[in-house]
C-alpha cells in the first residue's frame, strides 16, 4: 500500500532499476508517515562510504506525538539495504554515472520502506516526447469512449 509517491522523478529521470530498502526512523516519525504527513518531492538519495542515506524528505512532525523532543522535520535518514545491494548501487552510480532517487513510500509487512530507483537523467527533449506521448495515449481513449457512445 503507498503512502506517498514521487511523480517527478519519472518526469526528470528514466528509472531502470528499482531497490526496496528500509528507513531508520524515530517514533514520532513514524506516527507523522502514517498521518500522511510527508513529502518526497525534494528528496534525494547519496552512497556515503559503504552507507546510503535519505536527504531532504521532509516528515512534519505531530503536535501531539513529538512533544517531549525537538523535531527536525528534514534530518539525514539512513536506508537500510542489504550489503550486496549497496555494493552494486556504488558501483553504478560512482562508474555508471546513474542517480538514486526515491519512488514512494509504502507499507510492507506493516514496516515503512522506501522504494528508490536507480535513474539517468532526462533531457529536455526526451520530456517534451513524454509528455506527447501522454497526450497522444488521453487523445485516443478519448476517441474510443466517443465512438462507444
Amino acid at each position: 500500500m503507498s503512502i506517498i509517491e514521487n511523480r517527478k522523478a519519472f518526469h526528470d529521470y528514466f528509472i531502470e532499476e528499482r531497490f526496496e530498502a528500509g528507513l531508520s526512523l524515530e517514533g514520532w516519525e513514524v506516527k507523522s508517515i502514517r498521518a500522511g504527513r510527508s513529502q518526497l518531492k525534494e528528496a534525494y538519495v547519496i552512497v556515503r562510504g559503504s552507507e546510503v542515506f535519505l536527504i531532504g524528505a521532509h516528515i512534519s512532525p505531530l503536535t501531539s506525538a513529538s512533544t517531549h523532543i525537538k523535531a527536525d522535520p528534514t534530518r539525514t535518514r539512513k536506508l537500510l539495504l542489504h550489503a550486496e545491494e549497496i555494493r552494486k548501487l556504488i558501483g553504478k552510480v560512482e562508474r555508471a554515472g546513474y542517480t538514486l532517487v526515491p519512488i514512494n513510500l509504502h507499507f510492507s509487512k506493516g514496516r515503512i520502506k522506501l522504494e528508490i530507483g536507480l535513474a539517468k537523467g532526462k533531457k529536455q527533449f526526451d520530456k517534451r516526447e513524454d509528455e506527447k506521448k501522454k497526450d497522444w495515449q488521453r487523445e485516443q481513449q478519448r476517441l474510443l469512449r466517443a465512438r462507444r457512445a
